[in-house]
């Protein structure tokens, strides 16, 4: 595995190394070891799949409040995403900062979202199917999130959303 570090500290861009035969290709998407080598959380307690008919649809911009915020693995197994993360610790160096990273089947990247950072994407394809590893068991009353379009972080996405649900429509605005 293949670990780029993105200008946001703490947050990789994780690349699996094929190895290719006559049968196809193989590679590891996960490994413990090389997570805690890297400084990651390698805890999983939970696994998560977004089905996303319709291109230009919008999830996010969602995280999950201390003491159940969480660390993510995040992959794009069918179709093409825009991921978003941003960094809501207040003692990082990288706060407030964002970075987006498209991830696809074909270029079978991953991206590594530390605790204390929001997270969201949009579609770029129809029919996207979008893999979640979560270090924490999700926790309706610390779930959290900020308006997509929030002008505190200024966020380019691709276009406007076709599709977003009504509780991303309504979120307000982050507050630090």
């Amino acid at each position: 595995m293949i670990f780029k570090e993105t200008n946001l500290q703490g947050a990789f861009v994780i690349e699996p190394e094929m190895l290719t035969d006559e049968r196809g290709a193989f590679a590891r998407i996960f490994c413990k070891k090389e997570f805690k080598n890297h400084g990651l959380n390698p805890n999983i307690f939970q696994c998560s799949i977004s089905l996303n008919k319709e291109k230009f649809t919008l999830r996010g911009m969602h995280f999950q409040k201390i003491p159940h915020a969480e660390a993510k693995l995040v992959r794009c197994s069918r179709g093409l995403i825009y991921d978003v993360i941003v960094d809501l610790r207040p003692n990082s160096p990288t706060y407030m900062g964002w970075t987006s990273i498209e991830i696809s089947l074909e270029n079978k990247r991953m991206v590594y979202v530390p605790e204390g950072f929001a997270h969201g994407f949009q579609t770029l394809e129809d029919n996207t199917e979008v893999i979640y590893q979560m270090s924490q068991f999700y926790s309706p009353g610390h779930s959290g999130g900020f308006r997509w379009d929030d002008p505190s972080f200024n966020i380019e996405w691709p276009t406007e959303p076709i599709v977003i649900s009504p509780k991303d429509k309504i979120f307000s605005d982050f507050r630090s």
